[in-house]
């Protein structure tokens, strides 16, 4: 029986953290479906605008991608391409079991000493 893996992120600044979770998830299932965040939800949830546009951060290797519009639709998304396996990173370990009533949820760790932020911090002359 084919399984369908989905997972989120903004995916901005792509680094070898934001590959490794799209690889580990792939690995999960058959195929792979991800969310991208919008770039007003990104606004919303950092206070910032992406580096690379909505459409830049769209383009990715995997079977199917979308634009993630609100947090709070997560639920209609799993079910819209229904997914078996929904994969976050630990670092939201806890704050999806509320879908395991209609798929498996996996956090899978973080790669070390990577984060998106940090790196546009250190790239605007914010961190040496």
């Amino acid at each position: 029986m084919s399984k369908t893996v989905i997972t989120f992120g903004t995916f901005d600044v792509f680094h070898v953290g934001h590959l490794r979770v799209i690889e580990r998830a792939a690995a999960l299932g058959d195929r792979l479906v991800v969310g991208v965040s919008a770039d007003a939800l990104n606004e919303r949830k950092k206070g910032r605008s992406p580096v690379f546009s909505q459409d830049e951060r769209l383009e990715k290797p995997v079977d199917a991608v979308f634009v993630e519009e609100s947090l709070e639709q997560k639920r209609d998304y799993i079910l819209q391409h229904e997914a078996d396996i929904l994969v976050m990173g630990d670092d939201w370990a806890g704050r999806f079991d509320e879908f395991k009533d209609i798929c498996e949820v996996h956090y899978l760790p973080r790669t070390p000493a990577i984060s998106t932020t940090a790196l546009i911090e250190k790239i605007s002359g914010g961190v040496s």
